[in-house]
């Protein structure tokens, strides 16, 4: 099998895409899509994202130092997309989309009530790097929907069908092929 070489890039996929929520001082809430996002760090639980500084919740993000990551779904992938293309310059998107925003208990910036997961984040560290700046957060609180909990308060997050970017195109998850450790657990 041959392989073909090519210039340095942005190869890792599929990643995670996300609704990032975001409210200036005047409580303007927008939603930018954000794919470049991840877990930094487990104690003190940290995550990051990274965005171009054109964007318009850069700005925001920059002087508010918090922002919501909003786990993003099948049901919500056509939003998804329209809040990574359209500008919060120039739309609701909150109202485009008819997403319902809802007031974080540790942030300004707004939950999206239809994600199953909404990540409150307080940013950390800013740093300058290229095309995107990322920022690194600190987690402040975990809001889930009731609607994937078991009765014994286990949270399914695979019911609410999560999607996953790569390479320009969305994805939904395939089946489960195991579990954490399943390669080297003992058989029965």
């Amino acid at each position: 099998m041959g392989k073909t070489e090519w210039k340095p890039g942005n190869m890792l996929y599929p990643l995670p895409v996300v609704m990032v929520s975001t409210a200036d001082e005047n409580d303007h809430y927008n939603i930018i899509t954000v794919a470049w996002t991840g877990t930094v760090c487990t104690n003190p639980a940290m995550v990051s994202i990274s965005v171009r500084p054109e964007r318009y919740s850069y700005d925001i993000i920059k002087r508010t130092g918090e922002f919501v990551i909003n786990l993003t779904t099948e049901q919500l992938a056509y939003a998804t997309d329209y809040c990574g293309v359209r500008s919060g310059r120039d739309v609701d998107k909150f109202k485009e989309m008819q997403l319902t925003a809802v007031k974080g208990t540790k942030v300004r910036a707004p939950l999206i009530a239809e994600s199953p997961v909404n990540i409150e984040c307080r940013v950390t560290e800013m740093k300058k790097l290229g095309s995107h700046d990322l920022f690194l957060a600190e987690v402040l609180t975990i809001h889930v929907d009731e609607a994937y909990m078991d009765h014994n308060g286990k949270f399914h997050l695979s019911d609410a069908k999560p999607i996953v970017y790569s390479h320009g195109e969305y994805f939904g998850l395939g089946s489960l092929m195991g579990n954490f450790g399943y390669s080297v657990r003992k058989k029965k």
